[in-house]
């Protein structure tokens, strides 16, 4: 089994990258479906995600984490904007480099309970993405398979196994072999580890960690929770109604986040160590409908620091402290103090 990232990409070169991504799902309604505007659920997203990295996603439910992940994976196609892989657009590649991209980009999702057939043995669970896309002697497909149950922490007898002998834990281990099968460069996790006990998250976390290390993978990592993103990221990106309000350097953003959403939300988390005291920032009123979202600042209504011009303008994802943030208060040529208009 192949090393995808030091075969196909040094380290920190970007593997995928999204430019200006935009998805909106159209409202209809009545008896002839007429269009009654759409739902923004992805408005002008950017990122990059580089070989042997992670950048995790973060932020409310509804907040477009999922929707990036699905238009990554080609699961949605966009309004508007591009991905890129290995420097390419999608719309360029053709059949052949899209088949390519499919076998590069895959996926472990929430639940190991739902995403696995209870129907099918381990041994044809892992290797159906393989035996659908390569044509393989008998021999190097059983080869393969022991190396992918040994990557994941399984015993080979597992191979002959149904999924609903397992915890979930050693579930999501099958979810995640079945992922490497083709030996993918990008990995999109779209909360691997919510569904699972406590006492089993560490160990999936630490687990993915290792195969990172030892495959060169890339990940996407989607999340709510912020300390298993805070660990295992290398970027973060905080999203708000559709769009990425701070983005950089996880431990910078973890340690001193800038935008007051992302305050409020690494206020809201449990504490790195005990004796931490840490001021929880509430905020007030509910997320509101991506189908009729804020003018200016989505973020303003909520606000505890909102001025004047946030209810006005759209603040661009700009550099500010060592990060990209999306907020008028480090706007240098405008930020003034909060006005308390509200």
């Amino acid at each position: 089994m192949t090393a995808p990232g030091r075969a196909n990409g040094q380290p920190g070169a970007a593997v995928v990258e999204a430019r200006h991504l935009v998805k909106h799902f159209p409202i209809r309604r009545g008896l002839f479906a007429r269009s009654a505007g759409a739902v923004r659920a992805v408005d002008d997203v950017s990122f990059v995600v580089e070989a042997g990295r992670t950048l995790g996603v973060v932020g409310e439910s509804g907040c477009g984490k999922t929707t990036t992940a699905k238009l990554v994976l080609r699961l949605e196609q966009p309004t508007a904007g591009e991905i890129l892989f290995e420097g390419r657009n999608l719309v360029d590649l053709g059949p052949e480099g899209h088949s390519h991209y499919r076998r590069s980009v895959q996926a472990v999702f929430q639940d190991p309970y739902a995403s696995l057939n209870p129907r099918m043995r381990v041994d044809a669970i892992v290797m159906e993405p393989l035996v659908t896309n390569e044509t393989l002697p008998a021999a190097e497909v059983a080869a393969r398979l022991r190396r992918l149950l040994d990557l994941v922490g399984l015993p080979r007898r597992a191979a002959e196994l149904f999924p609903h002998e397992f915890s979930g834990g050693q579930r999501q281990r099958i979810a995640i072999a079945r992922a490497l099968a083709l030996s993918p460069r990008l990995v999109v996790l779209d909360e691997p580890v919510s569904a699972l006990d406590v006492s089993i998250r560490a160990q999936i976390l630490n687990l993915l960690t290792d195969l990172q290390r030892e495959l060169g993978l890339a990940y996407l990592f989607i999340a709510h929770d912020l300390a298993a993103v805070a660990h295992m990221s290398h970027t973060i990106a905080v999203m708000y109604l559709g769009k990425i309000v701070e983005l950089g350097d996880a431990r910078t953003v973890a340690r001193d986040p800038k935008h007051p959403y992302t305050q409020a939300l690494f206020s809201a988390a449990l504490p790195s160590h005990p004796d931490e005291v840490r001021e929880e920032i509430l905020l007030p009123g509910e997320v509101p409908s991506p189908a009729n979202p804020p003018a200016g600042c989505r973020f303003h209504p909520r606000c505890p620091q909102a001025m004047d011009r946030c209810a006005r303008d759209v603040p661009a994802l700009a550099p500010a402290a060592g990060r990209d943030v999306s907020c008028w208060l480090y706007d240098p040529a405008g930020a003034r103090a909060p006005a308390g208009a509200r």
